[in-house]
Formats: C-alpha cells, sequence, structure tokens
C-alpha cells in the first residue's frame, strides 16, 4: 500500500499559488490546441486539464510534474479512435473518455502492484526513433490548419502533402498567425524564458481576430460549464480498446518517467515510479470520466512549474482549480484563430525531431540504430496506429537483445601448453550449446594444448542448465586426457557450479577465499 508522508516537499507553500496559476494561464491555450489535435473540439482540452491535475495532485511523487493534454499522447489518442469513429462526433468523444479510463486503470494497476519498473521497459533508441517519428506526424498534421487549406480526407502525411503541394489554396493571416506564433514561443524560450510566449502568442491571435472581426477558422463556441461528470461510456466497446489503452498507458508514461527522474536527479530527491504511475492513473480516469480525454506528463509546463518556484505537488492542485474557474468565462476564447492553435503545436514538438541524435546511435552502435531507424520508419508508415510501430519497435529490441545473449563471446589466448579462454556474456540454457561449439572450435585451432583455463569473471550470469551442459563439457574434456579449471567465478555461480559438478567443493571454498582476500587485503 503506498503511504504518502508529510514531509517538506509535500507542504503545501505560498510560491506554490504562483507557480500553479503561471502553469494555467500557459496551460489552457495549449489544451485546446492538444485538443484539437487528438481530433476533439478544443473545449475538451480544458476539462482534460482542470479536474485531471487536482486527481494527479493527490498521489504525485514529482513536487513539479504537471499532469494534463500533451502532443505525444493526444496523437496515440487519435491514432487509436480514428479507425472506430468519426473525430469530433459524440461516439468519438465517448470512446475517447473510455480509453482514458482504460489507460488510467491500466496505469494504476502497475502503480498498486508496485511494477513501475515496467517504465523501463522501452530502450532508449526505440524512444528516440518513436518520439521522432511522432513529432513529424504532429507537424504534418497540424500543416492544413496552420495554412488555412481545406485539404481533403485521407492520412496525415497524404494531407500534408497535399498542403504543400497546392500553394493556391493557402491562406495568408492564417500562414502569418502560425508562423507569428511559432516564432513568439521558440525566440521567447532563448530570449526571455520566463515570459509566457504561449500566452502571449495567444494574446496576441485573440486580440487581432476581436479587432478585425476574423473571418478565418476558430476555435468556435466553448461552453462556459463545469465538466459533467459521467459512468456512460461505451463499455461494450472496451475490448477494442484495451490493447491500444494498455500501449498508450505505457508509452505516455515515459514522458512523465523522464521528467520526473531529470528533475528529481538535479535536486538530489529520490522518486517513485510507482507513486507517479498512480498520479498519472488517477489523472486519466478523472479525465475519462468528466469528459476528457487520455493525458500526460508535459515537459514544458513542468519546466515552467519549477521555474515558477514550486515547492510541493500541490502546484497541480492549483493550476486545476485555476482552470475550473476560468471555465465559466472559457467562452472568451471563441474567436482564438484556429492557426495559432496549429502554432502552439508546432511549436511545442519540433525539437522532438531529433536526427543528429539517430545518427549518433548508429556511429555507436550499428543495432540499437537499426531499433531507432526502424521504429522511426514504422511510425510514419503505420500512422495513424502509431501504438503498432511501438509495439514492433519492442519486438524488434527483444530480438536484438536475445540474439545477443545468445552468442556469448570467448577470447582465447594461449601461454606455452595452457589455453585460456574468457567466455563474456550470460551463460543460461539459450546461450549454453553455443558456447560450447565456440569452445570447442577454439580447442581444435590448439590441438597439442595440455591444459585448459576458462575464466569466467565475463559470465554476468549462469542459470541451471548452463552450468549442467559446461559441467558435461569439462567432463569430455577431461576423458580426453585434458587438464581443465574454472577460473575467477563470480561468488554468485559458485554454488549452482558446485551443485551440477562442474567445480568442486575445495575449488569454491578456495574461490570464496580469493574474493574474501580481494575484498578484504590485509
Amino acid at each position: 500500500m503506498t503511504t504518502i508522508v508529510a514531509t517538506p516537499r509535500h507542504r503545501f507553500r505560498g510560491r506554490d499559488i504562483i507557480a500553479g496559476v503561471s502553469v494555467a494561464l500557459i496551460g489552457i491555450p495549449q489544451s485546446l490546441a492538444y485538443a484539437d489535435l487528438a481530433g476533439m473540439p478544443g473545449y475538451t482540452g480544458l476539462y482534460a486539464l482542470g479536474v485531471p491535475l487536482i486527481a494527479a495532485a493527490l498521489f504525485a511523487s514529482s513536487p513539479y510534474l504537471q499532469t494534463g493534454p500533451v502532443a505525444t499522447t493526444a496523437l496515440l489518442t487519435y491514432g487509436a479512435l480514428v479507425p472506430l469513429a468519426e473525430p469530433g462526433s459524440p461516439d468519438y468523444l465517448a470512446l475517447a473518455g473510455l480509453l482514458a479510463v482504460v489507460i488510467g486503470v491500466t496505469r494504476i494497476a502497475v502503480g498498486l502492484s508496485r511494477a513501475g519498473w515496467l517504465s523501463y521497459l522501452m530502450s532508449r533508441p526505440l524512444l528516440e526513433g518513436f518520439m521522432s517519428g511522432a513529432a513529424v506526424l504532429i507537424v504534418a498534421s497540424q500543416l492544413p490548419g496552420a495554412l488555412g487549406a481545406n485539404a481533403p480526407r485521407g492520412g496525415v502525411l497524404l494531407r500534408a502533402s497535399w498542403t504543400l503541394s497546392h500553394p493556391g489554396e493557402w491562406e495568408v493571416m492564417s500562414l502569418l498567425f502560425a508562423a507569428g506564433t511559432a516564432v513568439i514561443i521558440v525566440a521567447g524560450r532563448r530570449v526571455a524564458p520566463r515570459i509566457p510566449g504561449v500566452l502571449v502568442a495567444a494574446g496576441v491571435g485573440l486580440l487581432y481576430s476581436r479587432i478585425t472581426g476574423y473571418a478565418g477558422p476558430t476555435v468556435g463556441d466553448i461552453p462556459t460549464s463545469f465538466p459533467p461528470l459521467t459512468v456512460g461510456l461505451p463499455w461494450s466497446r472496451l475490448p477494442t480498446l484495451v490493447l491500444p489503452g494498455v500501449v498508450i498507458a505505457l508509452i505516455g508514461f515515459a514522458e512523465a518517467a523522464s521528467i520526473s527522474r531529470a528533475f528529481a536527479s538535479e535536486d538530489r530527491e529520490r522518486w517513485d515510479a510507482n507513486r507517479e504511475f498512480l498520479s498519472q492513473g488517477a489523472a486519466n480516469v478523472a479525465a475519462g470520466l468528466t469528459g476528457g480525454f487520455p493525458v500526460g506528463g508535459s515537459f514544458a509546463r513542468s519546466s515552467l512549474n519549477r521555474m515558477a518556484g514550486a515547492g510541493s505537488r500541490w502546484s497541480g492542485l492549483v493550476t486545476g482549480l485555476t482552470v475550473l474557474l476560468f471555465l465559466p468565462f472559457a467562452d472568451i476564447l471563441s474567436p482564438l484563430p484556429r492557426a495559432v492553435l496549429a502554432g502552439i503545436v508546432i511549436a511545442a514538438v519540433w525539437s522532438l525531431f531529433r536526427p543528429r541524435t539517430l545518427l549518433r546511435i548508429w556511429s555507436v552502435s550499428k543495432s540499437q540504430a537499426l531499433i531507432a531507424w526502424g521504429t522511426f520508419a514504422l511510425t510514419l508508415a503505420l500512422a495513424p496506429h502509431v501504438e503498432h510501430a511501438v509495439l514492433l519497435g519492442v519486438l524488434a529490441a527483444g530480438a536484438v537483445h536475445l540474439l545477443k545473449e545468445l552468442r556469448p563471446v570467448v577470447a582465447s589466448r594461449r601461454v606455452g601448453g595452457t589455453l585460456h579462454l574468457e567466455p563474456q556474456g550470460v551463460l543460461w540454457f539459450g546461450s549454453a550449446p553455443v558456447l560450447d561449439d565456440v569452445i570447442l572450435a577454439a580447442l581444435s585451432d590448439e590441438p597439442d594444448v595440455e591444459e585448459v583455463v576458462i575464466h569466467c569473471g565475463g559470465l554476468g550470469r549462469i542459470d541451471l542448465t548452463g552450468a549442467y551442459q559446461l559441467a558435461e563439457m569439462l567432463d569430455q574434456l577431461r576423458v580426453t586426457g585434458l587438464k581443465v579449471e574454472l577460473a575467477g567465478v563470480p561468488d554468485h555461480a559458485v554454488r549452482v557450479l558446485t551443485g551440477t559438478g562442474a567445480q568442486s567443493e575445495a575449488a569454491s571454498r578456495g574461490a570464496g577465499a580469493h574474493a574474501a582476500r580481494e575484498e578484504h587485503p590485509r
């Protein structure tokens, strides 16, 4: 059971109010933009930013993490739901709520079972490939809105290519709104990071629209009521959302985990992945039951929260309450040009496309680069089902790891009549036959040796099957008249090697005494 202790970092502080309100001012226009990316009406972004943040604050481990609509989770939501219903339709909205509940229950289950280690299952190359691919798709999805083009129905990349190839369909004001918004946000981060570029850009676009009576696409009607509490979700459609929900629960948490770990490392504080799973799970359940859609941890808003002086997790509660208090007046955002929302999204995700990182992985490890570039290509090719790309990437990463584990490396050197063999890797039931063949091949190249010494210090783990196979091979070598010795047996392997007869009791005691002398030299 998870217990929340009232340590100083969990006590409410006055500066949490300033930080929470500051984040709300940025989060409101951002949530409208991410709702559009998810295929949802803009106002549902406000619903996904209010109550979910309050729920998250009750369990959060990080004092800075801000939960709500984020680009990656919005893209995954769109990919999971677009084959099932028309974006923006009542059926689509209901399915989005159900998907959020599935994600929330999954994360809560992980947190309660203390399986937070699942957040580390996805390798860094896989995440780099997916995030770069997702960034390309997100930017592509915003191009029609940013350029004011009425692109035909179709896939994200198809609509983007049509938009770029038909400049005659572009609207000048939409282009100016989107470009101006992106410039204000990006330049603001570099020149004056404390100035909220998102808020400035949204304010400029809103003011222009009101003064000039802008007739282009705008946010449109926004209800001024509080989020509706409902359990009337399409539960009969649950089976179709279980797999994407579980995948999104793990993929989306990776971003929240990286944010929390980074801040905890900088502050030299502890961070609890299980608590954060509970926090993110509660936020998603709350989003699903109050008219929202799946949510995750936001790097930009979390960074602002920290910069604004947040000292505890209750700053997120302040943000949520601020958004709820704003809802009765939310219709003031109705004239906001949709191109501004497109600019906000593009400015938020363009940095996620990191080709240099992908190239650097190639220079370090070709096999890991294949995972990164393969996941990147699959993310683009399988859109909008990007969750399938992640699953295939996980399988590919597992296959690469398994192939390496199946092929242990054995270095050999001869000193006089003695052949020294130094296996590296893991000796388990999968690699034992391969190790057997490699050692026998090394012996065939040196037929006149009189003694063989197998140095086991490079074996990270030896399972029972591997130990039995090693014992049998040693017996076969001794029958041929060779003197065979195991050296450098790691402490964790002494018991299993002794139990299978690969090493004698006397040798085991000798190895233990040697290890003791190494650990406590006189």
